[in-house]
């Protein structure tokens, strides 16, 4: 598969550390700004409902499962991405999720090349339950960096 052929095991490592440092560690189910019940390093999904609480260790594995299949979702949608821009799109991914990559201006400009726009539209993703979030203001520009 081109996917596991263009990346290196750093390329997920990176990509872990994004989530842990934007995400945190929550180990009891709770709701995100946006709504959404989330537990462990922001995963989300039909499994957790409130009262979940997840061992460390678990949440480490789900996190990692998780930022995988965003990764190859991501390259699948951007396929001339870097291993460094797809850690960037990848973490967009996991915390906004596929569709909004895939509908998205900032892929439409990434995928032609115009990486300065794709820069510009990603900053634009801050908002949280209709609010900007500095949390959210810092996490876009951190992987604008890696764009």
């Amino acid at each position: 598969m081109q996917f596991e052929r263009n990346l290196h095991l750093d390329t997920f490592e990176a990509l872990y550390v994004l989530i842990r440092r934007f995400e945190g560690l929550r180990r009891k189910a709770y709701y995100c700004p946006a709504g959404v019940l989330t537990c462990g390093y922001g995963s989300t999904g039909a499994d957790i409902k409130p009262g979940t609480v997840w061992t460390k260790e678990y949440a480490e594995a789900r996190m990692r499962a998780d930022a995988r299949k965003f990764a190859q979702g991501s390259f699948k949608l951007c396929p001339s991405a870097n291993p460094i821009q797809l850690c960037s799109l990848s973490d967009f991914s996991y915390n906004l999720g596929l569709g909004r990559l895939k509908n998205s201006t900032l892929r439409r400009k990434f995928n032609r090349g115009d990486i300065e726009g794709a820069k510009r539209e990603i900053l634009k993703w801050n908002k949280g339950g209709g609010k900007v979030l500095s949390g959210l203001t810092i996490r876009r520009q951190a992987e604008a960096n890696l764009l």
